[in-house]
């Protein structure tokens, strides 16, 4: 099994690169972030929560459909440029957190898990989803979004990532894509 992706890994990525994954300039991006909004529709949520949000180029836009809205993010480089980039948008709190040891406290109306549950291996992934269900919002939204190319660097691949998702959550699935490029999987809590 593929060790976990440590916290070390991101701020030597962030060290290198302000944009390690060129999230401001890359086609692909644009067009997975267009998707990705466009299942969530014209829904408004109330108190929001994205894991992993980097250097917060999709933060921004995830933002307007937010009354408050929590970016975490396990580098602290990847922080402070999200700090910078948001820093106009007062409902927006941006935090270095690792998940699954410092998830945030519920209730949110919307979980984001974009590219980053493949960086945990198997059991810490799940343990994860367990946390991101139980800080769901009664009829919350867990939405999760990966890159599909195979790599051996991430101890899961992102469509064994949504396999994970779909076989072990108590969530209703509610819209599934599969494109080439990325997997996305809307999920409702509906308890």
């Amino acid at each position: 099994m593929r060790e976990r992706l440590d916290r070390d890994y991101f701020e030597d990525l962030y060290a290198r690169s302000r944009d390690p994954w060129s999230f401001e300039t890359s086609e692909y991006e644009r067009r997975k972030y267009a998707r990705t909004l466009s299942v969530l529709g014209n829904r408004r949520f109330r108190r929001a929560l994205e894991v992993g949000s980097s250097i917060g180029v999709f933060t921004a836009m995830l933002a307007s459909l937010c009354d408050e809205l929590l970016a975490v993010d396990t580098s602290e480089r990847a922080v402070t440029e999200a700090r910078k980039r948001l820093a106009g948008f007062e409902h927006v709190r941006v935090e270095r957190r690792t998940l699954p040891e410092e998830t945030p406290e519920g209730h949110f109306d919307l979980v984001v898990a974009s590219e980053v549950l493949y960086y945990l291996p198997r059991e810490t992934m799940l343990e994860t989803l367990k946390l991101l269900e139980d800080v769901l919002a009664p009829g919350g939204l867990l939405l999760a979004v990966h890159w599909r190319k195979e790599t051996e660097t991430y101890p899961l691949q992102g469509d064994e990532v949504h396999e994970l998702l779909v076989e072990n959550t108590r969530l209703a699935r509610m819209t599934s894509v599969t494109e080439d490029e990325y997997r996305l999987d809307l999920l409702e809590d509906t308890a």
